[in-house]
């Protein structure tokens, strides 16, 4: 399966969970972020426990711990990022925090083809891009950002009363905050994990790795809900299993698939993963009943262009 095949299953994956920690957000439950964070944790988890089985060098904690210490920097930027992203919820429509959080795609690219560039690990990157696969990147970076400078808008003309939509300093600084650790993260995967020139880690040792770490925070989460409670949180009854277990379900889908696309191309992955804030926003349309403006649209149609762009420079540099 080609990278751009694997971006798409990223972006929808990760689109749908979007859809689902919005549900998983009760505007009266302080904790709601903590919760939604354990349970991804305890998926991934257990999926990493299944791929222990299918490391081509065999598991052992010696490995695991080595490979956390190398991949520290990249689960650092996620995991805060994806907490902070979960806590911004509460208070943020999907269609306002997911294109200023996911502008992050276009900022790694930007690092990641920095550093090659400046290290000399990847001298000449762009000439190894076709003019379709440059220009589907730049309208895809276009329309995230263009869709991110919309919400100001969106912003000076809330008028919903409700106060977990009020807009303030104090509720966007979770999606900027957000934008900057998950720009740390991708790019410092996208350097772990670049097939030529990364540290050596195959893809389903990052999903280990990454899994297991965190599943080890989100058990430190269940101690701090235990301690803040004063009781146990019990992650699965029916009501959770369909919101956050959902939730939980579709981000490791994502991530999978994430891993392998920036495994395989990670300058231009980057960007074009990000852009799964378009489908968060056309599912909280749908299901949520948020209402998008036409430049909300038209942003969306420039990052569709730039994925149909993509996707013929992909079939060219095949055939």
């Amino acid at each position: 399966m080609s990278w751009i095949l694997f971006s798409l299953v990223s972006m929808f994956g990760w689109g749908f969970a979007d859809l689902f920690y919005k549900k998983s957000s009760d505007e009266e439950d302080k904790s709601a972020y903590l919760k939604i964070a354990i349970w991804v944790g305890t998926v991934m988890g257990i999926t990493s426990v299944f791929l222990t089985l299918f490391t081509e060098t065999g598991f052992s904690f010696s490995k695991l711990i080595k490979n956390a210490f190398l991949y520290s920097p990249a689960a650092v930027g996620y995991i805060a990022s994806m907490v902070i992203g979960y806590a911004g919820l509460r208070y943020l429509e999907i269609s306002i925090i997911s294109p200023v959080q996911n502008a992050s795609g276009a900022f790694s690219a930007v690092a990641m083809a920095t550093y090659f560039l400046a290290t000399g690990k990847m001298t000449g990157i762009f000439n190894e891009f076709s003019s379709y696969e440059i220009i589907g990147t730049v309208i895809i970076i276009v329309g995230v950002i263009s869709l991110t400078f919309v919400q100001k808008g969106l912003e000076n003309s809330q008028t919903n009363a409700d106060k977990k939509y009020k807009i303030g300093a104090l509720a966007l600084i979770f999606p900027i905050l957000y934008c900057a650790f998950d720009t740390l993260g991708t790019a410092a995967d996208g350097i772990i994990l670049d097939g030529d020139n990364g540290l050596g880690l195959s893809e389903i040792d990052v999903l280990i790795v990454y899994g297991f770490t965190f599943f080890a925070v989100a058990v430190v989460m269940w101690f701090v809900l235990l301690i803040k409670d004063k009781k146990a949180y019990n992650p699965f009854c029916i009501s959770e299993l369909k919101t956050k277990g959902a939730a939980g379900l579709f981000e490791e889908a994502g991530q999978i698939a994430y891993v392998y696309a920036m495994a395989k191309n990670p300058v231009v992955a980057a960007p074009m993963i990000a852009s799964y804030c378009i489908v968060s926003v056309l599912l909280s349309a749908v299901f949520l009943k948020e209402k998008l403006t036409k430049k909300q649209y038209l942003c969306i149609a420039l990052v569709i262009i730039g994925i149909v762009l993509l996707g013929i420079g992909e079939g060219i540099s095949e055939m």
